[in-house]
């Protein structure tokens, strides 16, 4: 009879969960590695610098006024190149809102835009459980036109997949530690951390985060425990403590904006009774519209057991955002006209156009903000971009309401 056992020297199959960490332990290393490809020679994200034209826009005032203000030795000397073209770093805009409010007092408040002692922080939500709906996308448009217009902004990153973070430059398993989430702020045992220190800076200039990364599933794991040994009180009650965290740094923001992981956990479910505003982002798909439909109930179910429970969902507005729609697409612009018709002023009346320039500068984890002129197609950017601004101006002026302005 043949010898029919395995040779020590021929090698076992690989196992399931052996290969799927290899393949991790690769492409995170591949991610670093394109991370430093991209951003030399620190490896670190850095903002560009704003043309004349660019920063006259976010500050309210033309190009001309700019450039006498420059040719009179008034505010800070822009950057000027070979041809003359000038140009300003995000700090150097921020010094200009400084003396412009200074110069022009009465218009101050538009040149210094942050919030009132009497005026409430506004904490918007972003969520939905689809996927491929831009939740993430719209999360960082809105963060960095809220801090181009001059505001003070916290993005939360409470997706365990950590996708807003890394659009901010941080790889999630390497540069984000044990207790650097928002878990570390929430968490339910002696290892809970003042909220400041899960705060971070960013490269651009007015926008701190909080990052995350697969740590944050932790709160998911053990909120039922802390739930069934019922010792949890007032604030400790796991649907309020992303509020009471929030609260902690209140003075420091004017606008929080939360990118919600995509499923109706006990983090979503935190976020949803800390915030003052919702966004619903929807791609104008049938199937996405079916998706929402579910969502939606299970959002109006899990609400009326948190108002059971104690807490108050007192929204200032909720709005549905069409994302990723194409207006020359008839069965998406059927889709609009629908939602539309069901949701009434709830929708908001700009929607984000579908666009190469926006998917390709997402390939360099960058925003069409940061995106260096000439890197897409002028009428491509041009049109993306005033798509995105003019959804992100609805949004403002629904929060500049909330504010009486």
């Amino acid at each position: 009879m043949k010898n029919i056992t395995q040779p020590h020297d021929e090698k076992l199959p690989e196992g399931a969960v052996s290969r799927i960490g290899r393949h991790a332990q690769a492409l995170s290393g591949q991610m670093k590695a394109l991370n430093a490809s991209l951003f030399p020679p620190t490896s670190q994200k850095t903002l560009r610098s704003f043309t004349s034209g660019e920063a006259a826009r976010f500050l309210g005032v033309s190009d001309g006024y700019l450039r006498q203000l420059s040719l009179d030795g008034l505010g800070p000397a822009p950057a000027l190149s070979s041809g003359g073209r000038r140009s300003y770093t995000p700090e150097q805009i921020g010094e200009l809102r400084a003396y412009l409010a200074a110069a022009r007092p009465k218009e101050a408040v538009s040149f210094l835009p942050a919030r009132r002692p009497d005026e409430k922080l506004q904490i918007i939500a972003v969520a939905n459980f689809k996927g491929g709906s831009a939740k993430t996308t719209t999360s960082l448009y809105l963060t960095q036109f809220l801090a181009l217009e001059g505001y003070r902004v916290l993005a939360i990153d409470l997706d365990p997949q950590a996708s807003l973070s890394a659009m901010f430059g941080y790889q999630p398993e390497f540069d984000i530690g044990e207790g650097e989430t928002l878990y570390g702020a929430i968490r339910y045992d002696d290892a809970r951390r003042p909220m400041r220190d899960v705060v971070r800076p960013t490269y651009f200039a007015g926008v701190s985060l909080v990052p995350g990364n697969l740590e944050l599933m932790e709160f998911e794991h053990h909120t039922p425990r802390a739930m069934a040994e019922r010792t949890l009180r007032g604030d400790d009650l796991f649907f309020r403590r992303v509020g009471a965290a929030i609260a902690e740094v209140a003075d420091d923001f004017d606008f929080v904006v939360i990118d919600c992981p995509p499923q109706l956990g006990y983090l979503t479910m935190g976020a949803l009774n800390a915030a003052s505003a919702m966004l619903v982002t929807i791609h104008p798909q049938m199937v996405d519209v079916a998706s929402m439909s579910q969502f939606l109930l299970m959002t109006s179910d899990i609400m009326s057991v948190i108002e059971d429970a104690g807490g108050r969902l007192d929204y200032d507005f909720i709005r549905y955002v069409v994302t990723r729609h194409d207006p020359n697409d008839v069965p998406e612009t059927q889709i609009v006209a629908l939602l539309r018709n069901l949701f009434g002023e709830d929708v908001l009346g700009a929607t984000v156009w579908k666009s190469t320039a926006i998917a390709n500068a997402g390939l360099t984890k960058q925003s069409l903000y940061e995106l260096e002129k000439g890197s897409v197609g002028r009428a491509a950017y041009d049109r993306a971009l005033e798509s995105v601004n003019s959804v992100n101006k609805e949004i403002l002026d629904l929060m500049k309401e909330v504010w009486g302005r």
